[in-house]
């Protein structure tokens, strides 16, 4: 009966350090960037930050599948460092930001993808428009943050997309098509 009783006792505690491993990260806004480049009739390859990123990451490293990532984008922290174009960008004319203030990902299947990297399939809301979207990522560090103590993780994430397929191709192909995304984030298990 105490074999038993070890035994059962031992199943639990292994269960419990199974499911530990799989934590919740709440993105840090101040240290994430999400970035789109690219080109003006091929002369310059301009860039606009998109800020305030707001989202959780679920990251299991023995479980890869079991992963996932919500992301919210306000577009009022949109910034290209020009306010005239800021202001364009929001318009009708592109973002529609009034009508569709918030740019949204939802991952629906996560893929380890070698050493240190993911393949991260998801669901991306762009001006009301619902496309399949890939990030590939690399996993920058998992560990105790210093500073805030708690545990953190850090990751860098690229794809390109097609803007017409979102209802924002306006100037295509002289402005291209094909923009590139480049995302840093550190996300921190929140707080009890």
């Amino acid at each position: 009966m105490k074999r038993i009783l070890l035994a059962a006792a031992l199943g639990l505690a292994f269960a419990g350090t199974a499911s530990a491993a799989a934590l919740t990260y709440k993105i840090d806004p101040n240290h994430t960037d999400v970035v789109a480049s690219w080109s003006h009739f091929g002369f310059s390859n301009p860039i606009a930050h998109f800020g305030k990123v707001d989202g959780t990451i679920t990251y299991d490293p023995a479980k890869p599948a079991a992963s996932k990532v919500e992301v919210t984008i306000p577009l009022d922290g949109l910034d290209s460092h020009v306010g005239d174009f800021d202001e364009h960008l929001k318009s009708a004319d592109f973002f529609d930001a009034a009508k569709f203030p918030t740019i949204t990902f939802k991952s629906t299947k996560v893929e380890a993808a070698g050493d240190k990297k993911l393949k991260v399939t998801g669901d991306l809301t762009v001006h009301g428009v619902t496309k399949p979207a890939v990030l590939e990522v690399n996993i920058n560090k998992i560990g105790e943050q210093p500073m805030a103590k708690r545990a953190a993780a850090g990751f860098d994430a690229s794809t390109t997309l097609k803007r017409s397929e979102f209802g924002i191709g306006k100037y295509a192909p002289n402005v291209s098509d094909e923009v590139k995304i480049r995302i840093t984030t550190e996300a921190i298990v929140p707080k009890p």
